[in-house]
């Protein structure tokens, strides 16, 4: 192994070691009172229960796809080793990020009692061990299995088996998010929408009220979908952009392969130290109460600090005089080219986080908006809620495309995949902000629960307001990335086509395919239109599952209330493991079907187009669908995760004492209309994110099966 290749190795140590320093760190301070204690206890029992339960299930679904890989491939240890590298980094990424998450959230509220800075330290540092093993482990998987690839096949990077074994790694990882996004959404939402329905609307008592019986399971729901899920998401976007990336330098640029592959790995890695530097510059000023303003120091630190280190990797591979390549219209790029393709990378980073969090911030006018609208009735809330989710898609698509166009230009598609791959070398930051949000929810669940004074709950309402943002900015980053990242996908399709097809001798089954993107060939057109309807049906899936479970937990509270008078008059306890238990399997129940849409959709269109016409028209058919998918999960993952944060915030801002406050008319609409967007952002429109990408995944190893 190479001396560059134990450096990127060693980055992702440093990750692992910087979480476990700061676990030591956060998992050392108070816990607080006994109440708060078993509130906690309760929270880490559901949420452990869960994912003991969904991984459960997902080993299942993974030992089926495992046995599959080593039947298409013929007994090769590579692609379904590669499956099983990826699936289990993944999970693990989630798992303690989530186990973290769940023993920070008291301790947040205990700091939260003695300051709003010390709160937002601990909530942070939590995050960022999360955030930290996305990165690092990410990271690890990719090189460490890339290294052992190259040295079994004889220093050749470029060869089929390397590239075989690192997308089947990436497979390994969209498998556990699409299942961890779309379990935990469900779970989660469930609990939310049903707790929020009885609770709020029916009782009117206020949300956390320790007499509701989906208290709890709103509060595991945060952890297991907003922590443990975004990792798993993250982990998987971050993955299959990197591999990506090397496996169109190993397409593009054969001879010198070795240089092309490792770039995206050096850049994963110095963004990891960047992002540890970031970290440790997250703090309130003296008299600051600007959390917000804190956690983008921590950001634009890293930020700033990545910029420096890009270059200096560019130098290093590249110089950046000297030409090394060439885009397809036959311009010559040179390495000052591509460190500009990693400096737009961070500028589109920049404008989505912006975007984002104008459309859900409570400063702004769409989010004033809705709340302005919920006056007039629940219908106008809706309406208003729509119309914004609907415009927060046009200034990112704008953004994305100029960031296409420039890149492309810039260094062909080799330029595009650079850019994100520098979005996605920021992951570790990024995650940390996002898992910051589940944290303070806890957290101020926790302080209600536990009868702490009053300036304990405005604390923690603070943080967690924040944290609904940031939450919000991280699912604009996440998607945003992820759209850019399956149209590398889409390239590395295309390409790779064009390579088997190139060397028919090697490859006999591509010798008289002829594959034709063009709109006049009907089977692209009926690509498209496949490719356009999976995120839709995907997304109605997931929706109608949460009114399904929601509806369960609305029945399962009201149950409660008639059965036991003493619940409402504080005399006896809800029975919390009831609403958790049902929530649990429900979830797991309900996420097997959709999850399996995006792996089953591009095996079942190419057989059913080779049926009816040739593998020509089969592989074509498959491309567009990859475009189709690409295109409209966009705009339907944006849309939704936008229009959602915007409905939750909106009530937010009324409960904050505008448009009547909390118990008015305007209050009440602004509720409806937070239950409408609490699926679409927490549940349906991040899903879309992963099933994009697997899709696209998917397709590219059948072209590895098709090839022999």
């Amino acid at each position: 192994m190479s001396l560059e290749l134990w450096l990127v190795i060693l980055a992702g140590l440093a990750a692992i070691g910087y979480g476990a320093f700061t676990v030591n760190s956060v998992m050392s301070l108070s816990t607080g009172t006994d109440r708060m204690r078993e509130i906690a206890a309760a929270i880490q029992e559901g949420a452990t229960a869960y994912l003991n339960r969904q991984y459960t299930t997902i080993a299942i679904a993974g030992g089926a796809v495992f046995l599959v890989l080593l039947v298409a491939f013929k007994g090769d240890f590579i692609p379904a080793g590669g499956f099983v590298i990826g699936a289990v980094l993944s999970g693990a990424a989630g798992f303690i990020g989530m186990l973290v998450s769940v023993r920070a959230n008291v301790r947040t509220t205990q700091a939260a009692s003695e300051s709003l800075a010390a709160g937002l330290s601990v909530a942070f540092r939590s995050g960022a061990v999360t955030g930290m093993l996305v990165a690092g482990l990410a990271l690890l998987g990719l090189a460490g299995y890339y290294a052992v690839l190259t040295a079994v096949m004889g220093n050749a990077p470029e060869s089929r088996e390397v590239v075989n074994g690192l997308i089947a790694l990436s497979l390994g990882a969209s498998l556990i998010s699409v299942f961890a996004r779309l379990g935990g959404g469900i779970f989660t939402k469930g609990a939310d929408v049903g707790g929020d329905l009885v609770g709020k609307v029916e009782a009117g008592i206020p949300e956390d009220d320790p007499r509701n019986p989906a208290t709890i399971a709103d509060n595991v729901g945060d952890n297991v979908g907003d922590c443990a899920g975004m990792a798993a998401d993250l982990f998987e976007t971050y993955v299959v952009t990197v591999a990506a990336t090397m496996v169109l330098g190993s397409i593009l640029f054969t001879a010198d392969a070795a240089q092309f592959m490792f770039y995206p790995l050096a850049i994963g890695a110095v963004c990891i130290i960047t992002s540890i530097a970031g970290a440790f510059a997250v703090s309130l000023g003296k008299g600051s109460t600007n959390i917000m303003g804190a956690l983008y120091k921590g950001l634009v630190v890293t930020g700033v600090l990545s910029l420096v280190a890009i270059a200096v990797v560019t130098f290093q591979i590249f110089g950046f005089s000297d030409t090394i390549g060439a885009t397809a219209s036959g311009n010559a790029f040179t390495g000052l080219s591509l460190f500009i393709c990693g400096v737009l990378g961070l500028v589109i980073t920049g404008l989505i986080v912006w975007i984002t969090e104008y459309y859900t911030g409570t400063g702004f006018r769409p989010v004033k908006s809705v709340a302005a609208a919920s006056e007039s009735g629940h219908g106008t809330n809706v309406i208003q809620g729509l119309a914004v989710s609907m415009e927060a898609t046009a200034l990112p698509a704008i953004v994305i495309v100029i960031g296409i166009i420039v890149t492309y230009n810039l260094a062909g598609l080799y330029g595009i995949a650079t850019a994100v791959t520098t979005m996605l070398a920021l992951a570790g930051m990024i995650v940390a902000l996002d898992a910051f949000g589940p944290v303070t929810d806890n957290a101020g669940g926790i302080a209600e629960m536990s009868g702490l004074e009053g300036s304990v709950r405005d604390t923690t309402d603070a943080l967690d307001a924040v944290g609904n943002t940031t939450k919000a900015v991280t699912k604009g980053y996440a998607i945003g990335s992820a759209g850019l990242g399956a149209l590398v996908l889409f390239a590395a399709y295309t390409e790779d086509i064009n390579h088997f097809v190139g060397h028919p001798n090697e490859f006999p089954f591509f010798a008289d395919v002829a594959v034709n993107f063009s709109l006049s060939n009907p089977y692209v057109v009926v690509g498209l239109f496949i490719g356009g309807l999976l995120p839709y049906l995907f997304g109605s899936m997931a929706m109608m599952s949460v009114g399904r479970a929601a509806g369960a937990v609305v029945e399962e509270v009201r149950k409660q209330f008639r059965e036991d008078s003493g619940i409402m008059a504080g005399t006896s306890k809800p029975n919390y493991g009831r609403a958790v238990d049902m929530l649990t399997k429900a979830a797991i129940k309900e996420m097997v079907v959709p999850s399996m849409l995006p792996i089953l959709s591009p095996l079942v269109l190419y057989f059913a187009v080779s049926m009816v016409a040739d593998k020509s028209a089969a592989l074509s058919a498959v491309g567009a669908m990859l475009m189709g998918v690409i295109i409209t999960g966009l705009f339907v993952a944006l849309s939704m995760t936008a229009g959602g944060g915007a409905w939750d915030n909106a009530k937010k801002y009324i409960e904050d004492g505008n448009h009547g406050g909390k118990g008015s008319e305007a209050h009440k609409a602004a509720v409806t209309g937070d239950t409408v967007g609490d699926p679409y952002k927490d549940t349906a429109g991040p899903a879309v994110n992963p099933m994009i990408k697997i899709t696209n995944i998917v397709a590219l190893l059948l072209l590895a099966v098709l090839a022999g």
